[in-house]
């Protein structure tokens, strides 16, 4: 038997853990998985969490995330990278320090702020160093609502001021954002601007707790479609749909809000 040589395309995550599976790291690993691309990690915290709280987060020392990251750059170059939650300012200042460093291609941003339990994974003094040091090598930043407020410092309560957030965020240098409107209670219409076109896209809301890890599984899905060469609004609609039918098919596990089912199209094509 010869081995069979199939060239899956690289892809890395830069972010935080979840031992729990759900969130983090190994959402984003598992999202990389079902989009047929060869995921990469480099962690930045290891954090204690299940499906109904977070019990504590370890911040790996700033020479292991540089070190991770050399590792991966020097030999295996991924075609999208996707960054998490960034527990210090030190770390914030790091990764910022490494994307100058290495110049990666398709940088989608999840801002991190606080978990589905309301801890805070980025303390508030963090987000406008957050602001000034990482938006800016951006090529898609996904906040949600709270993010965006604290980002923006007004007040998001409707679609006009989503879209001005969308404004004032590319503004800040991101390249595209996508402010996601999930936790508004009409409709979880989310609003994506790249400095041309503004776009609201349609989403529909599925009535159901097992979110966790949402926010992670969108913002890898949408590095997925980059890696894949999609331009940035396609990556971004394609990203929602892979996303609606994670959460669809989502997982009845926990205490608290149960994980999304990554795989939900491998398993679909085997039933």
């Amino acid at each position: 038997m010869h081995a069979q040589h199939s060239n899956l395309i690289p892809i890395l995550t830069i972010a935080g853990s979840d031992c729990s599976g759900g969130a983090g790291i190994q959402a984003d690993l598992k999202t990389f998985g079902a989009h047929n691309l060869f995921g990469m990690s480099v962690v930045l915290s290891v954090v204690a969490e299940n499906t109904a709280r977070v019990l504590s987060s370890f911040d790996v020392p700033t020479r292991i995330i540089d070190e991770q990251i050399e590792a991966v750059f020097e030999d295996i170059p991924p075609q999208a990278v996707k960054i998490g939650m960034l527990g210090s300012a030190d770390i914030i200042a790091c990764v910022a320090q490494n994307l100058q460093k290495w110049q990666p291609k398709n940088v989608v941003i999840d801002p991190v702020m606080f978990a589905k339990s309301g801890f805070a994974l980025m303390p508030p003094q963090n987000c406008a160093l957050f602001a000034r040091e990482m938006i800016r090598f951006a090529d898609v930043l996904t906040p949600n609502i709270p993010e965006a407020q604290a980002l923006c410092g007004f007040e998001i309560c409707d679609e006009n001021a989503m879209k001005r957030a969308a404004e004032v965020l590319h503004q800040k240098g991101a390249k595209s954002v996508l402010v996601k409107g999930g936790h508004r209670s009409k409709n979880a219409n989310d609003v994506f601007f790249d400095g041309n076109t503004m776009s609201v896209l349609a989403s529909e809301r599925i009535e159901t707790r097992n979110t966790h890890g949402t926010g992670c599984t969108l913002s890898s899905a949408i590095a997925a479609n980059l890696a894949l060469g999609k331009g940035a609004l396609q990556a971004v609609r394609e990203a929602k749909e892979y996303v609606f039918g994670a959460i669809l098919h989502s997982l009845n596990l926990g205490k608290g809000y149960g994980p999304t089912n990554h795989f939900y199209r491998l398993f679909a094509a085997k039933s």
